[in-house]
């Protein structure tokens, strides 16, 4: 059986969650960055990043002498969304979107969940895939159609390439403010690299919020018709 316990203690800790908090936007970060995150002394983050490490939570780059820390697996960042969102909820089962005050604007509308879009945007452009048929709901996932190929192949995506890999083409991710799906898995992360690429959206300086340029704005209502 797998020791869910030892995963679920080191979650427990909110200096680690902080961290791995920190890290959900997709960016390497260093020991130095990430004690401040936590608000603890390097040298106690450095004992957190060590046990997170070896549980295979976090992976490191190294560049130089440098070390960067990084979220693990797209599973792993999976996990960390799906706990994100019981965290908002408090169990609770009320039927309306639960809406937390504490979280800013910027990210509700827009924002990065390790290397998908997720927020009120993201919740809309899947809801435009879905009527427009680029997407169809399937036993609680998501599979692309022939027009949503060709949609992704005009916008600049190599399905061959995502193909490829071992990851999902599209996943259903539950959004944590919005309590709606957005997409996720490697269409999900393809699009958001070619909206970055395209200029159409930018990361807000140390945040996870995404911000849309004019053209991006223009994409999305173009991709609702």
């Amino acid at each position: 059986m797998p020791d869910i316990a030892s995963i679920a203690s080191l979650l427990a800790d909110s200096s680690r969650s902080r961290m791995l908090s920190a890290l959900m936007d997709g960016r390497a970060l260093t020991a130095t960055e990430l004690a401040m995150e936590a608000d603890v002394l390097p040298s106690t983050a450095s004992s957190h990043l060590s046990r997170l490490t070896e549980h295979g939570l976090l992976s490191i780059a190294r560049q130089g002498r440098h070390r960067y820390f990084r979220i693990a697996t797209p599973e792993v960042a999976t996990a960390i969304e799906t706990l994100m969102n019981l965290a908002a909820g408090r169990g609770s089962r009320a039927a309306r979107p639960a809406r937390p005050s504490h979280v800013a604007d910027s990210l509700r509308r827009a924002r990065v969940c390790y290397d998908h879009l997720a927020g009120e945007t993201a919740v809309t452009l899947l809801g435009h895939m879905r009527s427009r048929r680029f997407v169809r709901d399937a036993s609680e996932t998501l599979s692309l159609t022939p027009a949503g190929e060709k949609w992704l192949t005009a916008f600049g995506v190599d399905l061959d390439s995502l193909r490829s890999s071992r990851r999902p083409l599209c996943r259903p991710c539950l959004d944590w403010t919005e309590r709606r799906t957005h997409l996720a898995g490697a269409v999900g992360a393809a699009l958001l690299d070619r909206l970055f690429a395209l200029r159409m959206a930018r990361r807000e300086t140390g945040s996870r919020a995404v911000v849309f340029s004019a053209k991006g704005e223009a994409f999305l209502r173009e991709t609702g018709r």
